[in-house]
């Protein structure tokens, strides 16, 4: 399993969406070369998505994308149990709000991409 937490600076990285390459970009204007981690390919496990979610300091719904027609779907607006919730993200990173950026122990959600200069 990886570890979330590092020194570098990794993305949480879907190249098709333009929130996520403005973000990319952005990191890589301030000088940083990013891990980027294609969760879709690469999906995070449990651990790491919770891990991530207490980084940002968020409920799993907060990091879900609830618009996408997989989350109606699969029924999740009536789960309101967090593991089953963090389970589905696991299971289908597609539901995975993008871009989420990691370093030095903290995380941020690039929506929108600025919100990351925080952490850098």
């Amino acid at each position: 399993m990886k570890k979330v937490e590092s020194m570098s600076t990794t993305i949480w990285h879907n190249p098709r969406c333009s929130k996520s390459r403005q973000t990319l970009e952005l990191i890589e204007s301030k000088g940083e070369t990013p891990d980027i981690r294609k969760y879709l390919e690469d999906a995070p496990s449990v651990a790491e998505i919770r891990d991530v979610l207490g980084l940002l300091g968020i409920e799993p719904r907060a990091l879900m994308r609830t618009g996408e027609s997989l989350y109606k779907e699969l029924g999740l607006a009536d789960v309101s149990d967090d593991d089953a919730l963090i389970k589905a993200m696991a299971d289908n990173p597609k539901l995975i709000e993008r871009p989420v950026v990691i370093k030095n122990g903290k995380a941020r959600l690039g929506r929108p991409p600025e919100s990351v200069l925080e952490i850098l």
